[in-house]
């Protein structure tokens, strides 16, 4: 087989999580439950997840790395994003930054997405979005993502790492990192955070729960946002991941407006001084019926690219053979641990090759090197099947 058709027979796209998807898992409660338990039963309570060996039965058959940049350039309706800097008046435009950032809330299934190793990278476009995203640390597990809208303008730029704790009916999962949104042509910069994922025992999936701010320094603008994931019960009753929030004047406190809804279903937002209700996020327009990417140009795709390194063992995952699944997945740790051995030999440390990396302490800065994202080798476009496996050798 050529080098090429080696490459199309091992690049596996996956779909993007859909809202739709949760109601079409094949997952049930009891073997979650038998799962997870197997997976935890010698894990103590507060225990550090971040280095925790997950086998290929209990994996998403997707890099945590393409989890991230999904959020992003995975999107259906309006272009959520570039609306962030159409609007004319700063407080349409951030309502617009908040609705972008409700709409970054995914579902979240059972079974964890691969920990992606040194150096791996994801790049995708949409449109004007061009999105790319390094892995620039593996202990502790760090992820740098550049985002840019080339039509309006806007730069995003994240450093991602999380702090997981067991807790015995839950895994806590603290999303720790800088985030910011710079809209050039406003002259604008848009600071903002993430909020906690809990994965409770038992049943399948996580939600999105706790405060998170955002804030504009040039307008003086800000928004509160506290999403609740809800009790047992609320959950069963369907009344959980709701959300509520103010926008208001950073320096009087003064409410300008209130938010309030449900991020898988609407979200509203009421105009204190006139009364006014309007919609400013439907989860259905946005987040249903999700494509994956396609490969446009098969030479530019990195040697780096997620859906490449980790191609073999998401095939094994799909076609549930395990054994294949673990082998490959064995496989692609060792290479990383190899690499790892002759760096240290060599006294040579790794740079990251899209970002600038400074760790402060505990805290990490991440900067990219160019100052906007190419248009990238997988694209998103309108007919596409709901898993593409394109280039896959149907015979091998």
């Amino acid at each position: 087989m050529t080098e090429e058709g080696e490459i199309r027979r091992h690049l596996v796209l996956i779909k993007p999580v859909s809202l739709e998807d949760e109601k079409d898992s094949e997952q049930t409660a009891s073997s979650v439950i038998r799962r997870v338990f197997s997976l935890f039963k010698n894990v103590r309570l507060g225990s550090d997840l971040a280095n925790l060996q997950v086998p290929p039965q209990l994996s998403q058959p997707k890099s945590q790395l393409q989890c991230y940049a999904e959020m992003i350039y995975s999107f259906g309706g309006k272009d959520l994003l570039g609306e962030c800097s159409r609007r004319d008046s700063p407080i349409e435009r951030l309502k617009s930054v908040v609705t972008w950032n409700i709409s970054k809330l995914r579902p979240v299934l059972f079974g964890s997405p691969y920990n992606p190793i040194l150096g791996e990278t994801h790049h995708v476009s949409n449109g004007h979005i061009n999105v790319l995203i390094e892995q620039v640390s593996h202990h502790p597990p760090v992820s740098a993502l550049h985002a840019t809208h080339a039509k309006e303008n806007i730069d995003v730029a994240w450093v991602q790492y999380f702090s997981p704790k067991f807790r015995g009916a839950y895994v806590e999962i603290e999303v720790k990192g800088k985030r910011v949104m710079k809209l050039h042509s406003r002259k604008e910069t848009y600071h903002m955070e993430q909020p906690r994922l809990i994965l409770r025992f038992p049943g399948p999936g996580g939600y999105w729960d706790g405060k998170t701010k955002l804030k504009c320094p040039e307008t003086g603008l800000a928004a509160d946002l506290h999403l609740n994931s809800g009790s047992f019960m609320e959950r069963f009753r369907g009344n959980n991941r709701s959300l509520k929030g103010k926008i208001y004047e950073s320096s009087s406190g003064n409410m300008l407006y209130e938010i309030f809804g449900h991020w898988d279903r609407t979200v509203m937002a009421k105009n204190l001084k006139t009364g006014e209700v309007e919609v400013i996020y439907d989860a259905q327009e946005t987040i249903t019926g999700l494509k994956p990417p396609i490969v446009k140009n098969l030479e530019e795709v990195m040697e780096s690219e997620s859906a490449l390194v980790w191609g073999e063992v998401s095939e094994g995952i799909m076609k549930k053979d395990w054994e294949r699944a673990g082998k490959a997945k064995r496989l692609v740790e060792e290479k990383q641990r190899e690499s790892l051995e002759q760096r240290e030999a060599s006294g040579e440390p790794w740079v990251p090759k899209h970002f600038s990396v400074v760790k402060d302490g505990k805290d990490w800065e991440c900067s990219p090197l160019q100052p906007t994202v190419p248009r990238a080798p997988l694209v998103i476009t309108k007919a596409q099947g709901e898993i593409v496996n394109r280039f896959q050798d149907s015979k091998t």
